[in-house]
């Protein structure tokens, strides 16, 4: 339940009149603190350059629900790798995997290297600036769409991401909660938006919602646009933007089978195309289901290879995707002599860090060959 200005104490709103009067001035008021204050990136144009569509795409599309500091890494590598769009465009998908690795949400790489081809083959190598344009692309939503045109082109767009939706909760006070206020929240971010330098103004709103107005205890008083926040008056700004409770994941559960030859090898193979993880290589498993963790006798059909000794480890292991809970219990075996199965390869344990491994495959590969050292 919100706190409201009865449970806080007296508070003293300022008139409508004064508040619409700062609000003509606040994406001055942004843009003179974000000349001041803007975070470095690797991917941001310096003060003065003219910003590459293509470094803008790159970044916004691994920053998706990843952190700054997790990406920064990434994007020079797959920048020393594929300086252009062209060049991504030209990669072997199975190199843009590896590389992708860690990031999550495979689905991304795929598309990654798919609207890298569609840009080559359908723009001359250029991405287009029409919000049309952007959006037929694969991988590029209304978002990123936004942010291309905005930061790329400097084009006033309307770039709605959690930091701005906080910021714009706060700021107009919207108490209603997310993710029905969606709509609400993004009227408002959008009268807001400049003719002038609106991809400096879409970059300070992202970084304002980042270093300053933060999901808990928002540093009010280092705020640009405080006088004009009305939560803040209200004193309900770490409140929002409220939020609907969300229901408890489901557990899904299943039984992986490492499977290692005499050398130390383990097998993998590559998962269908489409769906979850698609493309990614992974340690062979029974079904995902959910339910009691299977037991061993009854998933055998799906064990890799046949008259296999295999030997259940300890412990579970434990990844969290964004709609489920995933438990698995793995088993070891060795494959002595023989061709391999069909649909399997062979990877050293010392080059499994080049394989496109998900970070969950990662986990049940290191619990494996720890625990059955």
């Amino acid at each position: 339940m919100l706190a409201t200005s009865a449970t806080r104490g007296p508070i003293k709103a300022e008139p409508d009149a004064a508040r619409q009067g700062q609000a003509g001035n606040l994406p001055a008021l942004l843009l003179d603190w974000y000349d001041r204050h803007r975070r470095a990136m690797p991917w941001r144009a310096l003060p003065g350059e003219t910003a590459d569509p293509y470094r803008v795409w790159l970044s916004e599309i691994m920053l998706q629900q990843t952190t700054v500091a997790t990406v920064g890494p990434y994007f020079r590598n797959f920048l020393e790798r594929w300086p252009s769009v062209a060049d991504l465009a030209a990669a072997d998908l199975d190199d843009v995997l590896r590389a992708w690795a860690g990031l999550g949400y495979y689905a991304r790489a795929r598309n990654l290297h798919k609207c890298a081809q569609a840009v080559v083959r359908d723009h001359g190598g250029r991405f287009p600036s029409g919000e049309a344009a952007l959006l037929a692309l694969p991988g590029i939503g209304a978002y990123t769409a936004a942010a291309i045109r905005a930061i790329a082109f400097d084009q006033p767009a309307t770039a709605m991401d959690g930091n701005v939706e906080r910021v714009m909760a706060r700021l107009f006070a919207v108490t209603d909660p997310l993710p029905g206020s969606k709509p609400v929240l993004k009227a408002h971010a959008a009268s807001l938006v400049p003719d002038r330098r609106p991809g400096d103004y879409t970059q300070a709103l992202f970084d304002l919602g980042a270093t300053i107005c933060i999901p808990r205890k928002p540093r009010c008083i280092l705020c640009p646009w405080q006088a004009a926040c009305r939560a803040r008056a209200l004193g309900i700004a770490e409140d929002l933007p409220a939020k609907q409770a969300k229901a408890a994941k489901p557990v899904r559960r299943a039984l992986a089978f490492v499977l290692i030859d005499g050398q130390g090898h383990v097998a993998l193979r590559r998962r269908p195309e489409k769906g979850l993880l698609g493309g990614m290589m992974e340690v062979p498993s029974s079904p995902w289901e959910t339910g009691p963790m299977p037991e061993m006798g009854a998933v055998l059909s799906h064990a890799p290879a046949a008259g296999i000794a295999w030997q259940p480890l300890p412990g579970i292991v434990r990844h969290t995707f964004t709609h489920f809970e995933f438990e698995i219990t793995v088993v070891t075996g060795r494959l002595k002599g023989g061709s391999l199965p069909a649909g399997l390869v062979l990877a050293a344990p010392d080059r499994l860090g080049e394989e496109a491994l998900p970070t969950v495959m990662r986990k049940i590969l290191r619990h494996a060959l720890t625990q059955g050292a």
